[in-house]
């Protein structure tokens, strides 16, 4: 109705908004807040936002970062070098340490067996006027055996009774006996041969056999005198 008591045409209301008449006009939408508009939304950054620049605390710890990094790292080499000079010298010396024990061990064995080839052999010989005369039997180099048969020793000689031909009765005179030493590498002489190249005096550091094949002294390293005769 229109202020004099008149109907509302059609082409008024929908002028006045479908319904909405000049004395109950419609009311205007609420404009939107930005923070309204914007709440619950998720904002991506494209390849046309400018980054931000770092701030100088950032810069600051960004640096230090680095220089621990690069600290640890030179840390790092020099101990692994350290490690690696002390392997390097541990195994230089042990093996050093085992060169020359293999050195020695080898010569050791070369002058054992040069001494084995050369050994000097010890065996028993009549004294005739200081000199080794004939191979004799080796108990008469016996101490305990001449005693035993009526000789005696005295200043490295043996002296044993002899016999009359067919008689168990010394004739009162006695031969004296030695031990005798052959060159270096030669064999003693059979018995009842002439000792012919030997020599009453005892080679000194060279190795020593008796008739028997046995070490009476070793010569080269570590010299031991352990001989039982009583030679000079």
């Amino acid at each position: 109705m229109t202020e004099d008591g008149k109907p509302v045409a059609d082409d008024d209301r929908q002028q006045w908004g479908g319904g909405n008449t000049p004395d109950n006009p419609e009311q205007p939408e609420q404009p939107v807040s930005p923070d309204a508009a914007g709440r619950g939304r998720i904002r991506y950054q494209d390849e046309s936002t400018t980054p931000r620049e770092p701030t100088l605390a950032e810069q600051r710890a960004r640096i230090a970062a680095e220089k621990r990094r690069e600290e640890q790292h030179r840390a790092d080499l020099a101990a692994a070098e350290a490690k690696t000079k002390k392997r390097r010298r541990i195994m230089i010396g042990g093996g050093a340490t085992v060169g020359v024990v293999a050195l020695v061990a080898a010569m050791y064995s070369a002058s054992e067996i040069s001494n084995e080839a050369n050994a000097s052999q010890e065996y028993c010989a009549t004294d005739q006027s200081g000199q080794p005369g004939v191979r004799d039997q080796d108990q008469f180099c016996d101490e305990n055996y001449v005693s035993s048969h009526g000789g005696y020793h005295s200043g490295g000689m043996f002296f044993m009774p002899i016999f009359l031909p067919g008689t168990t009765i010394p004739s009162g005179q006695h031969s004296s006996y030695r031990y005798a030493y052959t060159p270096a590498g030669v064999s003693a002489p059979p018995v009842g041969s002439p000792a012919s190249g030997s020599s009453f005096t005892k080679p000194s550091g060279s190795t020593i056999k008796d008739s028997k094949g046995k070490t009476i002294q070793r010569g080269g390293f570590g010299i031991n005198n352990k001989s039982g005769s009583s030679g000079s």
